[in-house]
């Protein structure tokens, strides 16, 4: 009991100051410095997955390296099981609440959008999207368009670029409370 409290206090306060140390904590595998925003669930498995240097991985993100539907026939088949390893390549973007299936590898310079279930390969320079996840475009394909459509407001922190974006959409509103 000790030991289960214990766990999910590090996972609740090291989990949230420093997701990357504890990623590696469980046995994630780490090859470079990467990004985590929000909490991240990485299985019953996480020495399976792998991620490539310079990712950036969101709020909500699932790996799932196993299939828990083989539980309805253990009955029947004792030994029956189906987990594989997860892959994700160097600078990749994976978006909120993306769920990423088992045996599934996602190439380098990629882009996962929101909400998405990975449930194949993702080439790499891909934007993928959907359920299931397709490929839409390339990642040049979906910078040109970003740079077309940008505010250029990017280089901004926290209140400075709520002000800029504020004066941008005529917002009289203040972000007042978001900030401590």
């Amino acid at each position: 009991m000790i030991r289960k409290i214990y766990r999910y206090l590090y996972k609740t306060i090291i989990g949230k100051l420093n997701p990357q140390k504890y990623a590696r904590k469980i046995g994630v595998n780490i090859l470079g410095d990467i990004h985590i925003y929000g909490t991240v669930s990485y299985s019953t498995e996480p020495w399976l997955i792998t991620i490539g240097h310079g990712c950036h991985i969101t709020d909500g993100v699932k790996f799932e390296t196993h299939d828990g539907g083989t539980l309805l026939f253990r009955k029947s088949i004792p030994d029956l099981e189906i987990t594989k390893p997860i892959k994700v390549g160097d600078n990749c973007y994976i978006g909120n609440n993306v769920i990423i299936l088992p045996g599934v590898t996602i190439g380098n310079r990629c882009i996962i959008g929101a909400g998405a279930i990975v449930s194949r390969d993702v080439p790499d320079n891909s934007v993928a999207v959907g359920v299931p996840a397709r490929v839409i475009k390339t990642v040049d394909e979906y910078l040109d368009k970003v740079k077309r459509e940008s505010l250029h407001l990017g280089h901004l922190h926290s209140q400075k670029k709520d002000q800029a974006l504020m004066e941008y959409y005529g917002y009289t509103g203040n972000s007042k409370g978001i900030y401590f």
